[in-house]
């Protein structure tokens, strides 16, 4: 799988600009605030259909636009696709507007049927609160990956998701004696079905990953804390439920830990107890078996993502990443050249100057 070219109109901080993406790795050099974690947030756009780092989509739109465009063009095999999202503050020219749009080849999808055209892996200085933030960030974690790859876990993951509002809303009505306790077996059956589809999907994902880290001797497995829901499980929490018109088990309050486990030591949460190299080292560590996993889910090489890692990394971790360049098709960012080795930057690699 290639990304062969990056389209963007006024998204963020670009007016309109194109890139193509003519060798297997592309370094982009620049300053510090000059749109570099933009570009990448656009093919990440791309691959997901999400920000990575927006909480509105509208914050994306070039300021004092109405819309934005990305577009780029994929390869897989002898396919070429061209993909696009289209972001709106839902009102163009005056006329209502759909706040986002996704189109495969001109063609509108539902975004369950964009993501996954376009598979990525991507590497932040951000994320290592995967181990220091919260249980949503590592949930929203776990989706980006699954998303990617499975199109059973997009579908369980929506109806979930749209069931467990539902639900909430019908508790309120409940508390409030405008509904009845009866009126939830079918949100329940919902969920609970949905539910334990995503629940084993995120655990053989977890599960491999472990699998790849105990081959790497790093003493390190992600724990996986599972709010399993069932009948028996909502019963038991049916009153603390309406009162707090909130449904308090299943996968939308799962959570993981990184885990340092050593021959006759106590186990370490990294989370409370890792240093920060740890933390870092743990975090490269589950990206680099997340690679493994897309691929053998996907039987193609994804992507690689690098947004200004280099800087914030140690000597080891950095080999460990450099060693892939080459692999796949990579695209870095990094505002010092020189953190990048002088065999990486060979004829085979494309450079731009932001």
């Amino acid at each position: 799988m290639k990304l062969k070219s990056l389209r963007l109109k006024t998204f963020r901080s670009y007016s309109q600009k194109v890139w193509l993406f003519d060798h297997d790795t592309t370094l982009i050099v620049g300053d510090n605030g000059v749109g570099k974690t933009n570009l990448m947030e656009a093919v990440w756009l791309l691959s997901t259909g999400k920000s990575f780092r927006a909480s509105k989509d509208s914050q994306m739109i070039f300021y004092g636009q109405e819309l934005a465009r990305v577009g780029g063009e994929v390869t897989e095999g002898k396919n070429l696709n061209t993909l696009e999202v289209v972001l709106t503050k839902g009102e163009v020219a005056g006329t209502p507007a759909p706040k986002k749009r996704h189109l495969i080849n001109g063609v509108p999808k539902r975004q369950m049927d964009f993501v996954g055209s376009l598979r990525c892996v991507l590497f932040r200085p951000e994320d290592i609160e995967l181990v220091l933030g919260s249980p949503s960030r590592r949930r929203d974690y776990l989706n980006s990956v699954l998303e990617q790859v499975d199109r059973e876990y997009r579908r369980s993951l929506l109806s979930y998701q749209k069931g467990l509002r539902q639900r909430n809303k019908l508790l309120e009505k409940i508390r409030e004696s405008e509904a009845e306790r009866s009126q939830l077996l079918f949100w329940d059956r919902l969920l609970i079905k949905n539910g334990e589809i995503i629940r084993k999907l995120r655990a053989e994902f977890l599960a491999r990953i472990n699998q790849v880290l105990a081959k790497k001797d790093l003493e390190l497995k992600l724990e996986y804390d599972a709010s399993v829901i069932s009948q028996n499980r909502l019963s038991q929490y049916a009153e603390n439920e309406v009162a707090s018109a909130t449904t308090l088990v299943g996968p939308h309050r799962d959570d993981f830990m990184f885990i340092r486990e050593r021959s006759g030591k106590a186990k370490k949460n990294l989370e409370i107890f890792g240093s920060r190299g740890e933390q870092r080292m743990a975090v490269v560590a589950v990206k680099l078996g997340e690679l493994e996993f897309v691929k053998e889910k996907s039987d193609s090489l994804p992507i690689l993502l690098l947004d200004d890692v280099f800087s914030e990394l140690d000597h080891l971790n950095r080999r460990q990443i450099f060693k892939l360049i080459g692999k796949q098709q990579t695209i870095i960012t990094t505002a010092d050249e020189h953190l990048i080795p002088k065999r990486v930057l060979s004829s085979s690699v494309g450079i731009i100057h932001l």
